[in-house]
């Protein structure tokens, strides 16, 4: 495997939401708040490149996707599709993708795999010969969204996977589109049937954290996002991936953090989960 950090459009969102119940006075030592008192947040992708020579990318962030005045509203930096930019720098185009995977389908995490927005054109894909893999369970919450997140998802796009007839719905630990080398655990604390994807490393598991853990602020385990659905499942489903981990000498990979792209699980004196051997951008031969 070939593990390479791709950064999507970043984004800032309002950090009482992304904190949940945590104090002002304690989550901005983590992320500063700009005057409209919102944070930075990432949209990073990880690409694989498998040993047949296939490419696999996990996540397209938020893209550009949305009129202009949405775009402001979600605080999206840029007006370029910038996950496409920092793909053909790396000499790869949407074209030589083989695989998306997406976590879920809440629009920071899923917009990306959307063209830019135009006026006069009605959305479409940017990945042309990509299978997309989504758990089962997430992508039905996306066509059947409750109230309380219905806002979080793109209207238009469940219909374009399915029409694309490149979709790959999953429900176990395997796909078949992603074959050997990675392994798939779920969540629900965040959105019903968040998917984590594990990839094999010589330096232990490495797992995309998406919105269970978006940033090593949150590896805490009282810290939860105003987001999450259920905050208490998200606390015991972060604490039993962490277990695991650090007893498997894991990683986790962070989508959201503006800073720290990987780190290492381990725990402090005082028994608090956190990350080491950190590092703001990941390139490595697995």
């Amino acid at each position: 495997m070939e593990l390479c950090t791709v950064e999507g459009n970043r984004q800032r969102l309002d950090g009482g939401s992304m904190f949940g119940n945590a104090p002002r006075a304690l989550w901005q030592r983590w992320l500063a708040p700009d005057e409209q008192h919102r944070v930075p947040l990432a949209c990073r992708c990880l690409l694989v490149t498998t040993p047949d020579g296939r490419r696999v990318l996990l996540e397209t962030g938020i893209g550009v996707f949305f009129e202009p005045k949405l775009r402001a509203r979600f605080g999206v930096q840029g007006e370029e599709h910038e996950l496409l930019k920092n793909l053909a720098a790396l000499g790869v185009s949407p074209a030589d993708i083989d695989v998306v995977v997406l976590s879920h389908l809440h629009f920071d995490h899923a917009g990306g795999v959307l063209m830019p927005y135009h006026p006069e054109r009605a959305p479409r894909l940017a990945f042309p010969r990509a299978t997309f893999v989504v758990g089962k369970r997430a992508f039905e919450r996306a066509r059947r969204p409750h109230q309380r997140d219905r806002a979080s998802f793109i209207a238009p796009l469940q219909g374009l996977l399915q029409d694309s007839g490149r979709l790959e719905l999953v429900t176990g630990a395997r796909s078949t589109s992603l074959g050997d080398g990675f392994r798939l655990h779920y969540s629900d604390g965040h959105t019903p049937g968040l998917m984590l994807t594990e990839v094999a490393s010589s330096q232990g598991p490495l797992v995309f954290a998406s919105d269970l853990i978006p940033g090593s602020a949150w590896v805490h385990l009282p810290i939860t996002m105003g987001y999450d659905r259920y905050p208490e499942r998200v606390i015991d489903e972060k604490q039993a991936l962490l277990v695991d981990l650090l007893r498997r000498k894991g990683r986790l990979l962070f989508t959201h953090d503006p800073s720290v792209a990987c780190g290492r699980v381990s725990r402090d004196q005082r028994g608090r989960y956190t990350v080491i051997d950190t590092v703001t951008a990941l390139v490595m031969a697995s």
